[in-house]
C-alpha cells in the first residue's frame, strides 16, 4: 500500500510561524509535526509515501529528502504556488499513487492511529477514520451506522483526516483546484463508504493555541522514551 499526505496549504491561522517555515514542518517535542506520521507510515510496514507540495514546499524537499531517515521512500507531488485543496491534491498525485487502494492523511493532525489497521472490503470504494467532535467542531461530519458512513444519520462524528482510497473514487474528476468533500458525500449516498470511530488520541493543529498543547503533551512522553 501507498500514501499520500497532504502537506501543501498556507497553514493561515498559524500565522507568523507559517511565514517562513511551512505548517507540516513546524516542530513539536523535538520533531517536525510531519516527522510523525513517516514514522507511524514506517511502523504499519507503508514505506511508498508521496507528500504534496505547494507553500514553502522546497523546505519540505529539503528537510525530508527522500525518506531515509524515516525510513519510508518519499515521492514529491509539486502543486506550483496555488495549492490544489484536498481533492485537486490527490488527484494530481494519482499516477504517483498507482491502481491500488492508497492511505490518505492530512498532514495537520497528530494522532496514535495504527495505520495498519486500515482496511477496505472488496465492494468499498473507501474506509474513513471518524473521531469524537472536538470542541470547535461539535456538528461533526459524518454519521456512523453498523460500519457504514452515513449522511443523515445523528449522532455525527469528525472525519479524522484518515482515509483509504480506491483511484476510482476519482472517476469523472478534472486537474484543478477542488475540495474532496462533495466526492466524500456522493460515494457515502451510494452506500459505497465503510467507516470507524477511532477514540484514541488524536489532534487537529490548525492553531498556534493547539500546536502549544500537543507540544505539552508530547515533551514529556518524548523525554521518557529517551535512553538515559
Amino acid at each position: 500500500m501507498k500514501a499520500i499526505v497532504l502537506a501543501a496549504g498556507r497553514g493561515e491561522r498559524m500565522r507568523p510561524l507559517t511565514d517562513r517555515t511551512p505548517k507540516p514542518l513546524l516542530p513539536v517535542a523535538g520533531k517536525p509535526l510531519i516527522g510523525y506520521h513517516l514514522e507511524s507510515l514506517a511502523r504499519a510496514g507503508i514505506r511508498d509515501v508521496v507528500i504534496n507540495l505547494s507553500w514553502l514546499g522546497d523546505r519540505i524537499r529539503v528537510a525530508l529528502g527522500d525518506g531515509s531517515q524515516y525510513g519510508v521512500r518519499i515521492a514529491y507531488s509539486d502543486e506550483g504556488p496555488v495549492a490544489l485543496e484536498t481533492g485537486g491534491g490527490v488527484f494530481k498525485a494519482l499516477p504517483l499513487l498507482g491502481n491500488d487502494a492508497f492511505l490518505v492523511i492530512s498532514g495537520d493532525i497528530w494522532t496514535d492511529y495504527p495505520l495498519a489497521n486500515l482496511q477496505l472490503a472488496p465492494g468499498d470504494i473507501a474506509h474513513f477514520v471518524l473521531a469524537p467532535n472536538p470542541n470547535f467542531h461539535l456538528q461533526g461530519d459524518f454519521g456512523l451506522s453498523e460500519g457504514r458512513v452515513r449522511d443523515a444519520v445523528v449522532p455525527r462524528y469528525t472525519y479524522a483526516n484518515i482515509g483509504l482510497f480506491r483511484p476510482e473514487f476519482f472517476a469523472g474528476s478534472q486537474a484543478g483546484r477542488f475540495a474532496l468533500a462533495p466526492l466524500m458525500f456522493n460515494w457515502i449516498r451510494q452506500g459505497r463508504v465503510s467507516g470507524e470511530l477511532y477514540e484514541g488520541r488524536w489532534h487537529n493543529i490548525g492553531t498556534q493555541a493547539q500546536l502549544a498543547e500537543l507540544e505539552s503533551l508530547l515533551s514529556p512522553y518524548n523525554a521518557a522514551s529517551c535512553p538515559s
